[in-house]
């Protein structure tokens, strides 16, 4: 297996993003979208993403693993947002829906704690593989189920969706009709888009201020370990001059252990943090 570095290093942002475009201009073609092999199908995505990103080092192979990958992302994100968007249902605010959403994504494994893939998200979620389906409780009419979750017929739990996704979709719309559809949606689109950067522009702020109380919290904290460790040392010290034998010194020695015992007994009595009684030994000095 070819190594990153050999593929072309880690992948940009631009180039995941140029990926999802290369694949969903090839496999959403109205004319030819249902009608190409799995080995034609990324041929034609592989020269979609060279004219997006020339003199590329990305091979097909790298492309079709790439795509895997954000495949499985943005399916675990399309889930995870269905079911916070039954909190918002229920009365959350829009932020809280994307928090949800990111901790729903959290706490279905596989490694990553966040979803990061945004701006690939807003490229394929219209098409109909990732078209958000909230999920929710059974509606129920003598006692058969009229629906149920339809978080479980993903398609892409499907391991044929990974590669060749035009196989559980049906024939695209015509040309025209696209084209028409593209038309009257755009303004729909261009709401929605700039909603969902409002939004996440409220989620980074929110998790700023967050990080930033995180911050100031932990300099506290710190500030009284120093405090306190300071303070064992000077207890320490103090036991130590007390306890200082003084038979076989000099009698300028025995005199300046004198006065430190004199100031730790002032301070443990008055707590006076005033200066010591032996500055002048360290003003003779200098």
């Amino acid at each position: 297996m070819a190594s990153s570095i050999e593929t072309g290093g880690a992948w940009s942002t631009m180039e995941d993003v140029s990926l999802c475009e290369a694949w969903l201009l090839v496999c959403h073609c109205p004319l030819t979208g249902n009608e190409m092999k799995f080995f034609n199908m990324w041929k034609k995505i592989h020269a979609e993403f060279c004219e997006k990103i020339p003199e590329s080092p990305r091979t097909e192979m790298a492309l079709l693993s790439r795509w895997k990958l954000l495949n499985k992302e943005m399916a675990k994100w399309r889930d995870a947002l269905a079911k916070a968007m039954n909190l918002y249902r229920s009365g959350e605010n829009r932020t809280n829906e994307l928090i949800q959403a990111q901790m729903w994504f959290g706490a279905t494994g596989g490694g990553k704690k966040s979803f990061t893939h945004h701006e690939c998200w807003e490229v394929v979620k219209y098409c109909k593989r990732f078209i958000i389906i909230p999920t929710g409780p059974d509606v129920v009419l003598n006692e058969t189920p009229l629906r149920g979750s339809t978080t479980s017929d993903s398609p892409l739990d499907s391991p044929m969706s990974e590669d060749s996704p035009i196989q559980k979709e049906p024939r695209p719309i015509g040309r025209k009709a696209a084209k028409a559809k593209k038309a009257g949606n755009s303004s729909n689109h261009n709401s929605k888009f700039l909603e969902e950067i409002a939004r996440q522009n409220a989620i980074r702020i929110e998790m700023e201020q967050k990080r930033q109380d995180m911050e100031v919290a932990i300099q506290a904290e710190c500030a009284r370990e120093k405090e306190y460790l300071h303070k064992k040392d000077m207890e320490k010290t103090d036991r130590e001059t007390i306890a200082m034998d003084t038979s076989h010194m000099s009698p300028e020695t025995k005199q300046y252990w004198k006065l430190e015992r004199r100031d730790v007994m002032r301070r443990r009595l008055f707590q006076d943090d005033g200066p010591s009684n032996t500055d002048w030994l360290n003003d003779q000095n200098h």
